[in-house]
């Protein structure tokens, strides 16, 4: 056996299981601000030693953070609960074999198009993006007769409903439109295709449905089949930083990355330049405003339970008449995949790297894109959407080139809209 991979010893115990069970009795005895500030420091320090590799002093962490968390818990008793589990994950990940096993034993904990669907519906953050992104199309594409839109691997029929109901409506008539859906699902590209082929003949809209059954590392210039003469567009919904994911030691190694604080990589490099070259009218981009693309375990395990924390703290608020509900299980263990990635995964397989706003449009720059300001009634739409949903604590940031939606202070997703 190699030097590299150690021995299990019988006095290490890892938690891989999220216990639902009500906190200890040993819980008691802290009150929920004093409680949460020692699952903080059990978090933090359990990270520092999982970085370094000390197993035994992160075990000993994770057997205190599970007498204090618990995923049917408050706000910070779940969170901690599903960055434990994740710490858990990355330190059994030493031993391969292990790690396989568990894994392949483990049954699918969540139907993620069934999280994704009551994200959407529940929350305002997608909502409202798609909103804005409906509205700009319409008004930079009101004269055009042929428009292709490109939907690179949202597979969400709300994107595109309120488009069609709204070209349906044009003064000129409706344009011909073709949506070409890039997934790599079958089955959510069969369900799209009916849908919208439905949709836009109760409407009385001419339509063309393309699917590419592909990732988007697969995607190559042809696989669009865009026709001379046709308006082009492409979304990109909570998608572009997959693109992100490389051998995270060649390249500390080689020291490749020239940019203050950027990452070069040249995999989303090629893909943007792929898409420029074909010349689009709009491209818009929907990403999580946070910082999860650093080498360092701590500093990206830091910013996740910044990040994480206001994304739970918004459910809470959404879902506080049922603290135990199974949506809120279903969308907290949607989230934790994303923790999960974050934090136990490495290299090509970490594939959650999600980079903020300013990052963004500097990699967007380079490739040769100019932003574009949103339709002028953005800021009244955003108010619409926001009391629609009755929390005071969402809001929305109109910045130079972007819009931030936000949970209280923080930016919690990003959107951008592009030209060439």
């Amino acid at each position: 056996m190699s030097s590299m991979t150690p021995l299990l010893k019988p006095d290490v115990t890892l938690s891989l299981t999220l216990s639902p069970s009500s906190p200890s009795p040993h819980d008691q005895t802290l009150k929920p601000e004093e409680r949460g500030i020692r699952l903080i420091q059990l978090l933090l320090k359990c990270a520092k030693h999982a970085s370094s590799g000390n197993l035994h002093r992160a075990d000993a962490c994770l057997l205190e953070i599970s007498v204090l968390s618990s995923i049917l818990g408050d706000c910070m008793q779940r969170l901690a609960a599903r960055f434990a589990s994740a710490l858990a994950i990355r330190l059994v990940k030493r031993w391969p074999g292990i790690h396989k096993a568990l894994n392949q034993a483990q049954q699918p904990k969540v139907d993620l198009d069934r999280a994704k669907l009551l994200f959407t519906r529940t929350f305002p953050y997608l909502s409202f993006a798609y909103a804005i992104i409906a509205k700009t199309l319409l008004h930079a594409m009101a004269n055009e007769r042929v428009i292709h839109i490109v939907d690179l691997g949202s597979g969400d029929s709300n994107l595109w409903v309120a488009l069609l109901r709204g070209f349906a409506n044009s003064p000129h008539g409706p344009p011909h439109l073709k949506i070409t859906c890039v997934n790599g699902s079958k089955a959510i590209l069969e369900k799209l295709g009916q849908r919208l082929v439905k949709e836009a003949e109760s409407v009385g809209v001419p339509f063309q449905f393309n699917s590419i059954n592909a990732s988007l590392r697969e995607l190559t210039k042809d696989m669009f089949k865009a026709g001379s003469g046709e308006a082009l567009a492409f979304v990109s919904i909570l998608n572009l930083h997959v693109l992100l994911s490389e051998d995270d030691q060649v390249v500390a190694h080689f020291g490749v990355n020239k940019n203050d604080g950027i990452k070069d990589c040249k995999q989303i490099g090629d893909f943007l330049a792929m898409i420029r070259s074909m010349s689009p009218t709009l491209l818009f981009v929907v990403e999580q405003e946070a910082d999860h693309n650093l080498n360092r375990l701590v500093d990206r395990f830091v910013e996740g339970l910044n990040y994480y924390s206001a994304v739970f703290d918004s459910i809470d608020a959404t879902l506080a008449s049922n603290l135990a509900s199974d949506e809120r299980l279903v969308l907290e263990e949607m989230f934790g995949r994303e923790i999960e990635n974050i934090v136990a995964c490495e290299g090509l397989e970490r594939i959650e790297r999600h980079e903020r706003y300013a990052r963004w449009v500097v990699r967007l720059a380079q490739a040769g894109f100019k932003p574009v300001r949103f339709w002028h009634s953005s800021g009244e739409d955003a108010k619409q959407i926001m009391d629609a949903f009755g929390k005071n604590g969402y809001k929305t940031v109109i910045e130079r080139t972007g819009l931030m939606i936000c949970w209280r202070e923080r930016p919690l997703y990003a959107l951008t809209a592009w030209t060439c």
